[in-house]
């Protein structure tokens, strides 16, 4: 493409605006007026750059514990209900809170994962039964991620409670198998607490699905 030679000098007044305004939003400027909230996937890449200490303090303790959860899952100090290790991961989300996950597991995952990875990313009764049809063996060691900013969205929710229902036919308590990763305070964040599940993790409210994947929903 060709420019003209005073393009960048005509362009330098808007490149000015535009990056000033992008370093407004990374400083913590609000992005959504409607709903007062800011924007700051990127402060999840780097912590140092949260505007503020408390913010920067949620995300590396977040990010503690997710490490710390994972590692203790596959040391064999956090088991199924039948005290043996979990081999298998169900995750079920839609959108975002699925597409990223998928994006990492299909690329830096192995042959050599400790876990086979299987998921739920939308409604479809028919693909519930699929994926069920590869994991109904395998639920007494399948560790179960259920994530949902708001936790209410359906579809993830529907997806929650089809396998709720799949582990009770089996005789499986849900809560000894199942972790939260979703908005403070929300729906699903307090069924998990009142249910007694594993472990919950926050999805912060200036994070959007589509951009979570380097919060605990990755």
């Amino acid at each position: 493409m060709k420019f003209p030679e005073d393009f960048f000098d005509k362009m330098k007044p808007k490149i000015d605006k535009a990056f000033g305004a992008m370093l407004e939003l990374e400083a913590g400027a609000i992005a959504n007026p409607t709903e007062k909230r800011m924007v700051g996937h990127y402060w999840l890449r780097n912590p140092a750059l949260a505007p503020t200490p408390e913010i920067r303090a949620e995300i590396e303790d977040t990010i503690e514990r997710v490490k710390r959860f994972a590692e203790d899952v596959h040391a064999g100090k956090i088991t199924a209900e039948n005290g043996k290790r979990f081999e298998h991961m169900l995750h079920i989300g839609i959108g975002g809170s699925a597409l990223g996950p998928q994006l990492v597991a299909d690329a830096l995952g192995s042959a050599r994962d400790r876990m086979d990875i299987h998921f739920f990313d939308n409604t479809d009764p028919d693909g519930f039964d699929r994926v069920f049809e590869k994991i109904d063996d395998l639920l007494p060691q399948m560790l179960v991620i259920v994530v949902s900013k708001s936790g209410g969205t359906k579809e993830t929710r529907n997806g929650m409670l089809e396998t709720e229902a799949k582990f009770a036919a089996k005789g499986l308590q849900f809560a000894r198998h199942a972790v939260a990763v979703t908005g403070v305070g929300s729906d699903l964040d307090r069924q998990a607490h009142d249910n007694g599940w594993l472990a919950r993790f926050p999805m912060f409210d200036w994070i959007g699905g589509r951009t979570s994947v380097m919060s605990a929903v990755g």
